[in-house]
């Protein structure tokens, strides 16, 4: 029987489970700080009973690494390995002030992408809430050993898989990773990147108020389909009226990726097509040159071709920014996640 991750439980979910276990929920605290942090706590505020039932019921373990690279710029990946010998990465990227954790959502992904490495291994599971939590947990402590001082880091959902596309269990982790007594992430230091999976999509609303990136990687419906196989099933014209409708707090903006690729998507035309897409929109505009990976025939664009485009944009009055690839001689930047080595012993206990 397969037993249940201590890690996917919500903080109500516990408070359920340790009433209806004959114990008083005022002991929750001591528990959700024992089992996120100091164990020892259990043996001092819980009595032997509940310890004991818990450790019968439920998977107090991690993902375990299976293997560690550093870049150059301190990007850090993180092959990680599950219960069942699955595999995915995940990615500690530094930023200015703080790191950011990227999380994979999939066991590879589904989508078939053509400019994403990760699409090339196809879809092998979901991973569970239990599974996406235990990866910050195992990235951020790694980082808080190398450098105690590191302020707590904050999360994209932007490693292997589509995130909608696994919409429960990413709900349920977000609601862990945000809980203030629980892993504390605020909802303003999570970012969820989507290629449009409209079914997903439509439970938005349910999530924590966390930031939402679109990855559109062009204005034009036939283009986008080139990149985005999705596209041709759930079109930006059935996306962008469901976009509109999700409620932002102030300050907060809708981030749109935009994968530059030589020769491609670069043109005058597209900077009208994305000023008439989104000129009216809270909306910023992410410029992602083009990360290469084995055996894509797509092209990276030269510093000053990205640099002309966004002035372009930038003329007409549109919110950009450019993301500066990191980790990529590691394949950790955006797009070139896949598990070369997946599912060694996949399926094997």
């Amino acid at each position: 029987m397969e037993v249940c991750s201590a890690y996917s439980m919500t903080k109500s979910d516990w408070t359920d489970l340790i009433v209806k276990m004959g114990y008083s929920q005022h002991v929750l605290p001591f528990f959700i700080q024992g089992l996120y942090g100091d164990r020892t706590i259990w043996e001092r505020h819980l009595e032997k009973g509940l310890i004991d039932q818990i450790n019968r019921n439920f998977d107090l373990s991690l993902p375990s690494i299976s293997a560690v690279q550093t870049s150059h710029d301190g990007t850090v990946k993180f092959l990680l390995k599950f219960r069942d010998s699955a595999e995915a990465e995940t990615v500690l990227i530094p930023f200015h002030k703080r790191f950011t954790v990227c999380l994979s959502t999939q066991v590879g992904c589904g989508m078939n992408c053509s400019f994403c490495y990760t699409g090339t291994q196809g879809l092998k599971r979901n991973l569970t809430g239990g599974e996406i939590v235990g990866q910050y947990m195992v990235a951020s402590r790694w980082l808080m050993e190398k450098n105690p001082s590191a302020l707590k880091p904050s999360i994209v959902f932007m490693g292997q898989g589509e995130p909608l596309h696994n919409s429960d269990e990413v709900a349920k982790s977000l609601y862990i990773l945000n809980d203030p007594q629980i892993l504390g992430v605020g909802h303003r230091q999570i970012t969820l990147s989507t290629v449009g999976y409209l079914k997903g999509l439509k439970k938005f609303t349910l999530f924590p108020r966390i930031n939402l990136a679109l990855s559109l990687h062009s204005p034009f419906e036939d283009e986008r389909t080139k990149l985005i196989p999705l596209n041709e099933k759930f079109p930006l014209s059935e996306i962008m009226p469901v976009l509109d409708e999700i409620p932002l707090l102030p300050r907060q903006f809708i981030t749109y990726e935009y994968l530059l690729i030589k020769n491609f998507n670069m043109s005058d035309r597209h900077v009208e097509g994305l000023f008439e897409l989104l000129g009216k929109r809270k909306a910023i505009i992410n410029l992602i040159p083009f990360n290469p990976f084995p055996g894509t025939h797509w092209e990276r664009p030269l510093e000053e071709e990205v640099e002309e485009f966004k002035q372009k944009l930038v003329e007409k009055k549109l919110r950009v920014m450019i993301r500066r690839t990191k980790g990529s001689e590691i394949l950790a930047a955006c797009g070139q996640l896949k598990v070369e080595r997946l599912a060694r012993n996949y399926g094997q206990r």
